[in-house]
C-alpha cells in the first residue's frame, strides 16, 4: 500500500472542508493508499502538469504524483475543477 502524503494547501483545504465532502475525499485517500493509478477516476495529466495525476471527485480534483520507490503519494492541490488546472 501506499502513503498518502498532503502538501501543506491540500491539508488547508482538506480542515476547511464540510464533513460530506470530507468524506469523499476520505474514500479518495484510501483508494489512492491501495491504488493511484487504476480506478475510473484516475487519470494521468498532459501538458504543463505531466507527471501529475487527477482523481475527480464529483466537482472537485484531487492533483497527485507517485513515487513508486518510496511507495508514497503526494496530493499536491484539491480544487474546483474550474481552477484545478491552471
Amino acid at each position: 500500500m501506499y502513503e498518502v502524503r498532503l502538501s501543506r494547501e491540500a491539508h488547508r483545504f482538506y480542515q476547511n472542508a464540510d464533513d460530506a465532502l470530507a468524506g469523499r475525499l476520505n474514500r479518495c485517500f484510501d483508494q489512492l493508499a491501495r491504488n493511484p493509478r487504476d480506478h475510473p477516476n484516475a487519470r494521468r495529466l498532459k501538458g504543463p502538469l505531466t507527471g501529475y495525476w487527477r482523481y475527480r471527485v464529483g466537482d472537485w480534483r484531487v492533483v497527485y504524483r507517485v513515487d513508486d520507490d518510496e511507495m508514497v503519494v503526494t496530493v499536491m492541490l484539491i480544487a474546483h475543477r474550474s481552477e484545478a488546472y491552471r
